[in-house]
């Protein structure tokens, strides 16, 4: 994040010291009309020499995003994309706290992983929501990232009359909580040097596959979500990423194969984590991952491969 210094010099020479961060440093030089802009990258040393007294200097730091010394909470965080995120923050010295609803899953986590904080929530109950808000910030207010990776994946027939609970659910879990959980945490994240809020979504949001109808629209709309919270927090030191997975092998959608042992099929885990861990790294805002790139790219062309 972006943070400023003013400070005043009436001296006729002015030397810039090495930046002592790694990162990106802006110092802008004023004199009445005139603004000289330098950029520092990395290790750059500069030595600047001004001809004219009672010049302001306004140096404007950034900071990437740290990836280790946080609390993170991760929402279904049980299986797949949730696990492996939680799983690569403990390895990188984070306190990882994970939710879901499948309390065996939970308890059979905290036994391999003792340090991995758990807490027992439906994601599509509001009221559980709010709780699990109430829960972190009570026990854990250092919290300083919120991921919204929790999801479902249905076949829908919009052909045919539809059952409405299911919609809902799927509605509910993959567009709905993240804009509530984002809601409930935004006050608290904007008060951390280092926050961020990440949510999951997919390169469906870009081009739909017509069997999956809800779940695709569902993402699009927290593609449009994510972009109007990035918005409204920019004055803030949220960090509001969008990490948009192709297809990842995990078991997401099981819930509609008759083989429950069965996987999604995509790039294998480790290599989605591997990328999606890069752009949190440098603050890649929005991260299409893998063949995720193509899909938001080539939206029309790829429809009509993906729906022949």
């Amino acid at each position: 994040m972006w943070s400023g210094l003013p400070a005043k010099y009436a001296q006729n020479e002015l030397e810039m010291a090495k930046p002592s961060f790694i990162g990106l440093v802006i110092h802008f030089l004023f004199q009445k009309k005139n603004i000289l802009l330098c950029i520092y990258y990395r290790q750059l040393t500069i030595s600047y020499q001004l001809q004219r007294p009672n010049a302001y200097i306004y140096i404007l730091t950034y900071s990437y995003m740290k990836t280790s010394n946080n609390t993170i909470l991760i929402t279904g965080g049980t299986s797949g994309i949730g696990l492996a995120f939680a799983e690569e923050f403990l390895k990188l010295g984070n306190k990882v706290i994970i939710c879901g609803r499948r309390v065996e899953r939970l308890n059979v986590l905290k036994i391999k992983h003792p340090d991995l904080i758990t807490i027992t929530c439906d994601i599509a109950d509001a009221n559980q929501r709010e709780d699990l808000c109430n829960t972190v910030l009570k026990d854990y207010p250092e919290t300083n990232i919120v991921m919204n990776n929790a999801g479902i994946q249905l076949a829908t027939d919009l052909t045919q009359p539809i059952n409405l609970g299911p919609i809902r659910e799927e509605i509910e879990i993959n567009l709905i909580a993240p804009i509530h959980l984002g809601s409930l945490f935004a006050k608290h994240l904007s008060g951390k040097s280092n926050s961020a809020l990440i949510n999951i979504s997919s390169g469906l949001a870009f081009v739909p596959i017509s069997f999956m109808p809800v779940y695709c629209a569902a993402k699009a709309a927290l593609h449009s979500l994510t972009m109007s919270l990035r918005h409204q927090l920019k004055n803030t030191t949220v960090k509001v990423f969008e990490i948009i997975p192709p297809s990842t092998d995990t078991e997401l959608g099981h819930q509609r194969r008759t083989d429950k042992t069965q996987t999604h099929g995509g790039i294998p885990l480790h290599e989605f984590l591997t990328e999606a861990m890069e752009a949190i790294k440098n603050d890649v805002l929005e991260a299409p991952i893998g063949q995720a790139k193509g899909l938001r790219a080539k939206r029309e062309e790829m429809f009509h491969i993906m729906n022949h």
